[in-house]
């Protein structure tokens, strides 16, 4: 048996494993991670799955454990190269299906709903699924099993005796699994430095409710569109405060609208309104719940927290509740944005200030429950930073597990187990694929390098009319500045500039014009100029219109 992750070590998120038994490949999840500061322009980034293209005759099944981005957002771009049907519980199956519609791709998969406890065969693999908690209901471990014993793959969870969906962790079935054998364990990490317990969902449902019931004003509600469990939160007070619900961003109406659908939200009739008639209602009887939790910068809340957004504008006396805490990377984004929020007027209600989230990943004193269940001969810590993946190894072996047995990967290691022990018997590199609009490229490419350069030195731009018989200039080159230098300051700078390429030109020798050569000259003189006044070098753009004085 080889493991393969493909991404989700040493970052949280764009979570893939690949499990490779005999002939039969199976992959575990398919998520994005969320862009940081240092990716202008970027929407997301998802794995690198050049590894299953190599070995797509193999591939049997993509195994979804929950509906969260992290675990799914790569699917619309990771199925059209790979066609192969996908498993997952009946809400991720759901929340998979809006995914897929939106790109154009429902009708071209193979989506499959799986019961927990009810095994299934792929390849010649036996999968089954088990309920575990998380922030999302229908969260599910996977157990595979295999000729050397069971492998278990959590998925994301923490042990919740109270979930809002009633659903609590399989613990029997977990212990029928380590009575079988568990050979591996591949456990979340993401709070394995956090000491204790994770408080369970019911603490937000307390605290949204009592800030719903305390607001005088409007209340808008900020989270994320596939934690349908605080939906449920939400709309729950919102009949409480006899308030009606209006969903804004396109991905979040499109789960509500499928998760009521499928029974997963309960909303008695009328509660949940358009947001045109919303506006009709006074603000005291109004919740609008939106996208923009973790401060994406096209989200609803932040155009809202802007005053960009074409339906909502913040008044005095709103109160926002922002129901999750930054992915790490975001911190600013959010920040920022509650900073907006109450220049707008607006009490804004978030993690930093009370029980309005709680996260869904298991805390140190859960992680040794599973560990200690499932008595594993061999463990993987998975899904978190590499500072997570040591803590939750350090945990398995002060709980007496051999530190032999233990793997702290990265992504593109290989472990490979047999009868005889287990090792990281090879590495390929895993390539960061950028998603921008409908364009993907790999790290290697220039694109991103390019435009942090632009971002940090910002461009000028060179514009020339020269004969092309001749190479005479024929107007004054035009010398503009975007992003480099403030326009008043930079006017003398850029003005010189056009008069050292001027003469530049004039000194050519009378010949028929080679553009490339010119290009390079005014260029270069372009750039040492300004790095000669200002030390710092933008990315400088030479424009050529070479004119035929035969035809003007």
């Amino acid at each position: 048996m080889r493991v393969i992750p493909l991404g989700g070590l040493g970052e949280i998120g764009r979570n893939m494993m690949a499990v490779h038994v005999g002939d039969d490949i199976v992959v575990i999840d398919a998520g994005v991670l969320f862009p940081d500061e240092s990716m202008p322009g970027v929407d997301f980034v998802i794995p690198d799955i050049s590894f299953l293209e190599r070995n797509r005759d193999r591939v049997r099944a993509i195994l979804v454990t929950h509906g969260h981005e992290d675990h799914t957002g790569a699917l619309p771009y990771v199925l059209p190269r790979l066609n192969v049907p996908v498993y997952s519980s009946r809400l991720t199956n759901g929340l998979i299906s809006v995914k897929l519609r939106e790109h154009g791709l429902l009708g071209s998969s193979d989506l499959n709903v799986v019961e927990p406890c009810s095994p299934f065969h792929v390849g010649g693999l036996e999968v089954e699924f088990f309920r575990m908690c998380h922030s999302i209901p229908d969260a599910m471990g996977v157990a595979i099993r295999t000729p050397l014993g069971v492998l278990i793959h959590t998925g994301d969870f923490k042990i919740d005796h109270t979930p809002v969906d009633g659903h609590t962790t399989d613990f029997a079935k977990l212990a029928d699994l380590a009575e079988e054998g568990v050979v591996l364990l591949c456990s979340d990490s993401t709070y394995a430095e956090s000491d204790g317990y994770t408080p369970s969902e019911q603490v937000v449902r307390r605290a949204i409710e009592r800030a719903v019931a305390d607001a005088r004003g409007r209340i808008i509600v900020a989270t994320f569109a596939s934690l349908i469990s605080r939906v449920q939160m939400v709309i729950d007070s919102a009949v409480a405060c006899s308030r009606k619900v209006a969903v804004v961003g396109r991905s979040m109406r499109s789960n509500v609208n499928m998760a009521l659908e499928m029974g997963y939200l309960n909303a008695p009739e009328g509660t949940v309104v358009s947001l045109r008639e919303a506006r009709r209602l006074p603000f005291d009887e109004v919740i609008i719940l939106a996208t923009g939790a973790q401060g994406e910068p096209t989200s609803a809340l932040v155009r809202m927290s802007r005053g960009e957004h074409k339906d909502v504008r913040i008044e005095e006396g709103d109160t926002v509740i922002i129901s999750s805490s930054p992915i790490p990377g975001n911190e600013t984004l959010v920040a920022r944005t509650i900073d907006d929020l109450y220049r707008r007027g607006a009490e804004v209600i978030s993690s930093r200030n009370d029980t309005v989230h709680v996260h869904g990943h298991a805390a140190r004193e859960e992680l040794k429950l599973i560990l200690n269940l499932v008595e594993p001969d061999h463990f993987v810590p998975v899904h978190g930073e590499h500072r997570h993946l040591v803590a939750h190894g350090r945990l398995a072996e002060s709980l007496g597990m051999s530190p032999e047995d233990i793997f702290v990967l990265e992504d593109g290691e290989v472990l490979e187990i047999d009868s005889r022990g287990a090792g990281v018997v090879d590495h390929f590199e895993v390539d960061d694929v950028y998603v921008s609009g409908h364009r993907l490229w790999g790290r290697h490419a220039s694109v991103l390098a390019e435009r942090n350069r632009l971002s940090a030195a910002g461009v000028v731009v060179v514009a020339l009319s020269i004969c092309a018989d001749t190479g005479e200039i024929l107007a004054p080159p035009r010398v503009e500045s975007h992003g480099f230098e403030d326009p008043l300051v930079a006017r003398d700078m850029l003005q010189s500039a056009s008069e050292m390429v001027h003469s530049l030109l004039e000194n050519e020798p009378g010949e028929v014009l080679n553009l490339s050569k010119t290009k390079a000259r005014v260029t270069a003189c372009v750039s040492d100029h300004l790095y000669e006044a200002t030390r710092r070098r933008p990315k400088i753009l030479t424009l050529v219109d070479a004119i035929d004085r035969r035809t003007h």
